[in-house]
């Protein structure tokens, strides 16, 4: 399991006791979507998870939505949950696979590799009439140490400057009608369309729809390949707003890619519309 980022329910009912697994509901809605997901956190969660608010864990004095945090800022936030350097996280999230995989790539980020995203979420353990409980844990606090790898991340200039110089590939994880700009945006006052140059992965493609867990990693690959991405060149992934593109970073580690980076403004930032320039279309 050392080099695996998912852990099955299995493993996580097996091992959800011990001390030193710490459990975090990630859970992220779009801002307006009720109910919210520390509402449905308090309703039924994994027992002794706490709530990892991916718009709080977050820079707070930003315009834009759930930017990374300063290191002092994840460490302060992440101890308040509880969780300390010699800790396994395992994040989940409703089953979505929208938050889960943005914490697990954060704490990577901030130097913590010990920290695991439990395949099927929260949704799957229900099926499998696991134990839940209600309420919201305040734990003990934990003391994490943090600091932030800026290899993880990209901002707009160095997206900007990619466009000219191709050196990584881009890869958006939006569904294929907003990639290509056909419907309107869901964030308001954004255009419509993608990075110049990017290609499209849309992270609900790498989910068995049947299952709701991550795909084979034979599936990953194809999913990859069709879509014109070589895996063996520089990669950073995006999203709407740095959320979802988590899901292609995760599934890219789980085919052994190592060394990608995630737009952490993605497009809330890149589609403003004094924004750099656009395409619109196919990939």
């Amino acid at each position: 399991m050392a080099d695996e980022p998912l852990v099955s329910t299995d493993w996580l009912a097996a091992n959800r006791d011990d001390p030193h697994v710490r459990i975090i509901d990630a859970s992220f809605a779009m801002p307006g979507t009720v109910p919210r997901p520390i509402d449905e956190y308090a309703k039924k969660h994994i027992p002794g998870a706490a709530f990892f608010d991916v718009d709080a864990v977050a820079d707070r004095t930003s315009s834009l939505p759930h930017m990374y945090p300063a290191a002092e800022q994840f460490a302060r936030d992440v101890s308040a949950l509880g969780i300390s350097d010699d800790d396994l996280v395992v994040a989940y999230d409703s089953g979505s696979w929208l938050g889960a995989a943005r914490a697990w790539w954060m704490f990577l980020s901030f130097g913590h590799a010990n920290a695991k995203v439990l395949d099927g979420g929260l949704k799957k353990w229900i099926r499998e009439s696991r134990p839940t409980e209600t309420g919201i844990l305040r734990p003990t606090s934990g003391h994490l140490s943090s600091s932030l790898d800026s290899a993880y991340v990209r901002d707009k200039q160095h997206v900007l400057e990619n466009v000219a110089s191709r050196a990584e590939q881009v890869v958006d994880a939006r569904a294929r009608d907003r990639f290509e700009g056909s419907v309107a945006e869901p964030w308001p006052g954004r255009r419509s369309g993608h990075v110049p140059g990017s290609r499209n992965v849309p992270y609900a493609d790498l989910i068995d729809t049947a299952t709701g867990t991550m795909r084979s990693t034979s599936e990953l690959r194809r999913a990859f390949d069709a879509a014109g991405v070589d895996l063996k060149r520089p990669i950073v992934t995006m999203c709407g707003s740095g959320v979802s593109a988590a899901v292609l970073t995760l599934a890219l580690y789980r085919l052994g890619v190592r060394g990608s980076a995630l737009y952490d403004g993605s497009w809330a930032e890149w589609g403003l519309p004094d924004g750099p320039a656009i395409a619109t279309g196919p990939a």
